[in-house]
């Protein structure tokens, strides 16, 4: 099955003045027959971010002391100051078996592609490391975990080093009439940031439903997490909205 989904990311409380970062993640997942025994997985995750000023400028340093109308005017362009545009894509392939197995398991290589359209919306760095993929679907379960590390290979020398890790563990629970609960939180870790700095870790869930929008069937599915650990000016919790497109794909004529 082809799956495109649209998955909304809300990271609020971020910086001084608690604004609202959001990254609209297209991320089509397409497989792809490559032997009678083993597939690739493409999945491809396009951000279009809008990125809030982070507010901490000393406006001193400018010469614009605190009791002058120029302090309050810059005040408050960082209170709503904001950057928007496409931020580095991130292409994983998987390498998984064609043959049906109680564990499913697929490995290949991650890239981070320095597309963003400004600086502060991406890393500068052409980025790579390896992706592993693990799930196992019990009864009405589907349990599983995606996890990948990244180092900078090329890109901008002004810019700083990459070396970071994404883990995500999902667990979902099918219900009646296609509803089901899930949790899904992305654990992320920047190995080059300060020792207060490194780790983001997400605790939360939500529900979904596999419904038709039309004649398209289409997952559609909101969940809530609070980050108890996350970097200074960080997000302290997140809204997550997501709709992905379905296209499964019809066996052929006399096929078993």
């Amino acid at each position: 099955m082809i799956s495109v989904p649209f998955q909304n990311n809300s990271n609020f409380g971020i910086g001084p003045y608690d604004r609202i970062q959001n990254i609209l993640n297209i991320q089509p997942v397409i497989p792809v027959k490559l032997t009678p025994d083993v597939n690739m997985i493409v999945r491809w995750v396009a951000p279009i971010v809008y990125q809030p000023a982070p507010g901490t400028a000393n406006l001193q340093v400018y010469g614009i002391n605190d009791d002058t109308p120029a302090y309050f005017a810059a005040v408050d362009l960082q209170k709503h100051a904001a950057v928007g545009g496409f931020g580095d894509m991130a292409p994983t392939f998987f390498f998984t078996s064609s043959k049906p197995h109680k564990l499913i398991v697929g490995a290949g290589p991650m890239l981070i592609l320095p597309t963003a359209t400004s600086k502060v919306l991406g890393q500068g760095k052409f980025s790579m490391g390896p992706s592993i993929l693990a799930l196992v679907q019990p009864g009405h379960w589907t349990v599983g975990g995606l996890v990948s590390n990244s180092w900078s290979v090329a890109g901008d020398s002004g810019r700083g080093d990459v070396n970071q890790m994404s883990l995500q563990y999902f667990i979902n629970y099918n219900l009646k009439k296609g509803w089901s609960l899930s949790t899904g939180p992305i654990i992320s870790a920047n190995w080059k940031g300060s020792s207060d700095n490194v780790w983001t870790v997400p605790v939360g869930g939500g529900v979904s439903r596999v419904t038709r929008i039309g004649f398209q069937p289409a997952n559609i599915g909101v969940q809530f997490y609070g980050n108890p650990v996350h970097p200074t000016g960080g997000s302290s919790w997140s809204m997550r909205l997501s709709v992905a497109l379905l296209f499964p794909r019809m066996p052929k004529p006399g096929a078993k």
